[in-house]
């Protein structure tokens, strides 16, 4: 036996989905930045620790002092002025300290490291000198990690700092999508729709993979061979995105 479904009645028809508001689009994004940037510490703090295990355990903790020392020389030698710091490596260095207060000394984390390395008394008992003997064989680890975070914060200080070059890279990408565009619309070109979105979708995910791999890389690199890369692929896909934009609106 065959149902038939009643006739929907204007009053029935699903509403449409409700969009969000700016501000909440907003926070979204913030949300999903920090997510991000949580995710690319977390496996940079892994690799540096993999590493003291299978690449390189003789130098052990000295690693992330030499790759912390790097960074800062490569803002001190090819960083001498930006349009967001008169000094970038002072910038660099201050927003790592900062970082260091918030996340170690503000919390407690680094009197509670200096309370476990602390030997305990002959006659001590109980739970103090089982803490002492377990953190002896962690304590390269933690120390480690205490100093990928403020290469972290360096790092992230860079790409802050080179913020102005994807904008300029940006500006001159959409310029020359532009004109491409109306040598199409003028010269009678064909659309491609599907050219358009992936274009459009890989903008933001060359930003998102620079950052990533920047962040999270487990030695010392100039940050222009990471970020010119990245910033011309990001400017290639501005000007696909602008030249295949619809002809006619």
């Amino acid at each position: 036996m065959l149902l038939v479904r009643p006739a929907r009645t204007a009053h029935e028809h699903t509403a449409p989905p409700e969009r969000q508001s700016a501000i909440a689009r907003f926070f979204q994004h913030v949300f999903r930045t920090l997510r991000w940037l949580a995710f690319s510490l977390l496996i940079s703090i892994t690799l540096e620790c993999v590493g003291m295990l299978l690449w390189w355990p003789d130098t052990g903790v000295e690693h992330s002092h030499d790759m912390l020392r790097t960074e800062l020389a490569y803002l001190d030698q090819d960083l001498k002025r930006s349009v967001l710091s008169d000094d970038p490596a002072v910038f660099a260095q201050t927003f790592a300290a900062r970082a260091r207060y918030l996340l170690f000394e503000l919390t407690g984390f680094q009197r509670l490291t200096g309370w476990l390395t602390r030997v305990p008394s002959h006659d001590a008992t109980g739970l103090r000198p089982r803490l002492y003997r377990l953190y002896q064989d962690i304590a390269p680890f933690v120390q480690a990690a205490m100093i990928i975070v403020q290469l972290f914060a360096v790092r992230l200080a860079i790409l802050c700092l080179a913020t102005p070059v994807f904008l300029l890279f940006s500006l001159v990408g959409l310029v020359d999508g532009l004109v491409r565009r109306d040598l199409r619309r003028w010269g009678g070109g064909r659309e491609s729709s599907y050219l358009y979105h992936y274009a459009k979708k890989s903008v933001w995910r060359f930003v998102l993979i620079a950052w990533i791999s920047y962040l999270a890389l487990p030695i010392s690199l100039h940050p222009a061979f990471i970020l010119l890369p990245f910033a011309s692929l990001f400017a290639i896909s501005i000007s696909i995105t602008a030249s295949t934009f619809k002809k006619y609106l």
